[in-house]
């Protein structure tokens, strides 16, 4: 979808809020809509132009990347150059309505930019409005081009993962295979890692968000989280292998939770609400008594930002429509033991849904 659709659709948005202007500071936001990539700017919509804000560091960026926006560059921070630019353009017009973005905006920085105002309009009437998910609802349902930038993105992290595991034996240290599985990505191509990468051995596997430390891999699950970014959009999977020789208990839990999984993806469909995603998984675990062992939430969208909506939880009534990507990694987790998590990437399609990683699922023993 060209950039200049997506603004007319925040346009539209902007209109039916009642706002006389809007400022986007949120950087993936400013991404989806203008293009840029770098770390200082905002975007500011008044009286039906749109306006781009960067300092100088980024002249030569700004004048190659932004689209549909005159650029400016600004000495003070960017959202300070647009609340002074959208109040200029606005300075005659009584009962001001501007729009900011809650969910990013500071304390500090909202102080900032109502006193940029307030130079502006002095005593005149107008209003901040907090907005809060305007852009990222247009963000939720990814276009043919978002989805191909994520389909390559999952397809090279899924391209190193046979490398990697031959590089696991017991004696590697958990570093030891997150720096290999980083500089294994870094050489396919990618720009850097989604996340901090997990790589969880025994006990630390029970943890869902741990973090790789010095130690030895030894005997047991070891769970490989990671994703990479590619031209801007983030992959995420999760595989769970085990070193040395497997027991039965360890097989029938690692069968759980793929059966708890490859039923949830069953279930993806539009129109179906994203907390009946969530309960089918744990459905399954239920059946072999390890509900208790699943702690977070089924899954989650993925595009610009690692974690985007929809969320596949409990009393997480949005439903599913074509276009939306989400992430599917039931697991489970006991404490002093160990864990298990497998995770795809799923793209909710017309008629169901098509999962976008190809790795394979079967347990895999070294």
């Amino acid at each position: 979808m060209p950039l200049s659709h997506r603004l007319h659709s925040l346009e539209i948005v902007i209109r039916r809020n009642a706002l006389d202007a809007l400022l986007v500071t949120n950087l993936s936001n400013v991404r989806y809509l203008c293009g840029f990539s770098g770390s200082s700017g905002a975007l500011a919509y008044a009286r039906g132009r749109w306006a781009f804000f960067t300092d100088g560091r980024y002249t030569e960026q700004a004048k190659h990347q932004v689209q549909n926006a005159l650029v400016h560059i600004f000495s003070g921070a960017p959202a300070v150059g647009a609340a002074r630019w959208s109040a200029e353009r606005l300075a005659k017009r009584k009962l001001i309505r501007i729009g900011i973005e809650a969910d990013h905006v500071t304390l500090a920085g909202e102080r900032r930019i109502a006193s940029e105002l307030r130079s502006v309009f002095g005593r005149s009437a107008y209003r901040v409005i907090g907005t809060s998910g305007i852009i990222e609802d247009l963000r939720i349902r990814k276009d043919p081009t978002e989805v191909n930038l994520i389909r390559r993105a999952v397809q090279l992290a899924s391209s190193i993962f046979s490398g990697l595991v031959k590089t696991i034996n017991p004696s590697i240290s958990e570093n030891d295979v997150a720096a290999t599985l980083e500089y294994m990505t870094r050489c396919a191509g990618a720009e850097k890692m989604s996340f901090d990468s997990i790589v969880a051995s025994g006990a630390n596997s029970a943890l869902p968000h741990a973090r790789p430390t010095r130690r030895k891999i030894g005997r047991g699950f070891v769970v490989l989280d990671y994703g990479v970014i590619l031209a801007g959009y983030c992959s995420d999977m999760t595989r769970t292998v085990w070193v040395g020789r497997e027991s039965r208990q360890a097989r029938a839990i690692y069968s759980a939770v793929l059966d708890a999984q490859l039923a949830a993806i069953a279930a993806v469909r539009p129109g179906v609400e994203a907390q009946a995603v969530d309960a089918v998984a744990r459905g399954v675990l239920r059946k072999h008594q390890l509900d208790k062992y699943f702690t977070h939430s089924l899954g989650h969208g993925v595009g610009l930002e690692i974690h985007e909506a929809p969320r596949l939880a409990k009393g997480q009534t949005q439903k599913l429509e074509p276009g939306m990507v989400v992430t599917i990694e039931p697991g489970v987790y006991i404490p002093g033991k160990g864990g298990v998590r497998i995770e795809d990437m799923v793209l909710v399609t017309n008629t169901g849904c098509e999962v976008l990683t190809p790795t394979p699922k079967e347990l895999l023993v070294i």
